[in-house]
Formats: structure tokens, C-alpha cells, sequence
């Protein structure tokens, strides 16, 4: 029993190693890793805290989250349950409640609060499937439900559920389409995490109606000078894209409300 303790426990950590590795280009080596690492500090004293806490033994538990938060400046309450491969990149001022749910290959950034509603018992925090990303400052609040492969932006502020392989962004947090495809399952526990370049429907329009507000201008000027008007913009179908990803901004944000 003790052999499969220990084989538990160091598989789990071989993990949580791993994913550091793969998802932070900074890393140069185990022991940097090991030694310096703020994020796994966390998670893995998370983890003794929540066996501790799963055995009944509250006020032990609660100890060992606050010398955790103490070292390493990220709050994770002894019920939290985090699955293997939760990566926290920097992770000053993390905050993650009693009944947050985390799946295999989470990671998130500074500054983000998983939180939760209301003084009800019962569950009052967000459950966070496979491969989701969360960026910097983001706050989800609730017992909301992320998808698998979601992306939520830095700064996103969320309270509705996230269709899985959907990106949120703003604040209220409202999911768009990237590009209208489905992440490749693959990918849900190697994501990608360029979660900078995120959709935006809005700037989009915003660019397609300067583009079209210059070809007015240049056909008005060719008219009264009697020549013929210059050729259409570099993306002379912008309006027909842009409604097209309006439209499915909406139907994404219908499906999570």
C-alpha cells in the first residue's frame, strides 16, 4: 500500500515537471525547476494540504495552504481538487476557493481568481475541464462550467458557462469564435499558449468600416475628377467575414448563456 502510495505521489510530480517544462520556455532545468518555481511550490503543497484535508484533519490542512501562500503568494484552499498536469506560470496572487474543480492540463497566469458567489454551502466555485488556459488578472466567478480547450483573455471578467473550444473575452467575459474551428483533442493537453492573439469581432468591424469609408472617399474623388476609381481595398469581403463572425459570436454566447 505504501509502494503504491509512493508511486502515486512521484508520478504525480514526474507530471506536474513535465508540464512545467513543456509550458514555459524559460525552464533550463529540473533543479530550476525544483528550486525556483513559485507555481509548483503551490500546487504540490496543495496537494499534501488536500490530503490532509480529504482525511478529516481541516485545521492542519488550512496550515499548510497558508504557509504556501505565505512562500509563494498564491492562495489554494485545501478542498480544491487539481488534477495532474496544472501548471500556475508566475502565479503571484492566484486565488483558487474550497469547491474549484481543475482538470488534467490547466494552466493558468497571475493574478487569476477562481471565486466564488454568495455565502450558500454546496458548490459555489468554477469547474475547469482538460486543457483549459486562463490569462492574466482574469476572474471566474461562480459554479460555472469551462470546456474543454477553452481560452479565457488576460483581464476577462467571466460568469457564464464556457462552451468547450471557445475563446472569452471582456468584461462581462463573452465567448468568440477562433476562426470557427474545433481544437484538435491533441492539443487539449499540449496547448497552445499564444493566449494573446485572440479573436475580436469588434475591432474587426471597426477595420472593415475604415476600409470601407476610404473606398467611398477614393470612388467620390475619381467621380469628380472624372477618372476612373481606384481598385477595392487588400480584404474587399471584409463585410461578408465580419458578419460571419458576428454571427457566430452570437450563436457562441447563446449557447453559454
Amino acid at each position: 500500500m505504501a509502494g503504491g502510495l509512493f508511486s502515486r505521489i512521484s508520478s504525480a510530480l514526474r507530471r506536474d515537471l513535465d508540464a512545467a517544462r513543456e509550458r514555459d520556455p524559460a525552464a533550463r532545468s529540473t533543479a530550476e525547476l525544483v528550486l525556483t518555481y513559485p507555481g509548483l511550490h503551490a500546487v504540490w503543497m496543495h496537494r499534501a494540504a488536500h490530503g490532509l484535508d480529504t482525511r478529516g484533519l481541516h485545521l492542519p490542512a488550512r496550515v499548510v495552504s497558508q504557509v504556501s501562500r505565505f512562500v509563494t503568494g498564491i492562495e489554494i484552499h485545501p478542498g480544491a481538487t487539481i488534477g495532474p498536469g496544472f501548471f500556475i506560470d508566475h502565479g503571484m496572487g492566484v486565488v483558487i476557493g474550497e469547491t474549484t474543480e481543475i482538470g488534467e492540463d490547466v494552466t493558468i497566469y497571475q493574478g487569476v481568481t477562481l471565486g466564488g458567489t454568495g455565502k450558500h454551502g454546496g458548490k459555489r466555485h468554477p469547474t475547469l475541464h482538460d486543457g483549459v488556459i486562463v490569462g492574466a488578472g482574469a476572474a471566474v466567478l461562480g459554479p460555472l462550467d469551462i470546456g474543454e480547450g477553452a481560452k479565457i483573455g488576460a483581464g476577462s471578467i467571466v460568469v457564464k458557462d464556457v462552451p468547450a473550444n471557445s475563446t472569452v473575452v471582456g468584461n462581462p467575459g463573452k465567448p468568440v469564435v477562433l476562426d470557427g474551428q474545433r481544437v484538435d483533442p491533441e492539443k487539449l493537453h499540449h496547448p497552445d499558449l499564444d493566449h494573446t492573439r485572440l479573436p475580436d469581432p469588434v475591432a474587426d468591424a471597426l477595420d472593415c468600416l475604415i476600409q470601407r469609408v476610404e473606398e467611398l472617399e477614393g470612388e467620390i474623388a475619381a467621380l469628380r475628377a472624372g477618372v476612373e476609381p481606384p481598385p477595392k481595398g487588400e480584404d474587399p469581403d471584409c463585410r461578408d467575414r465580419v458578419k460571419e463572425g458576428i454571427r457566430e459570436a452570437r450563436k457562441a454566447s447563446a449557447d453559454a448563456a
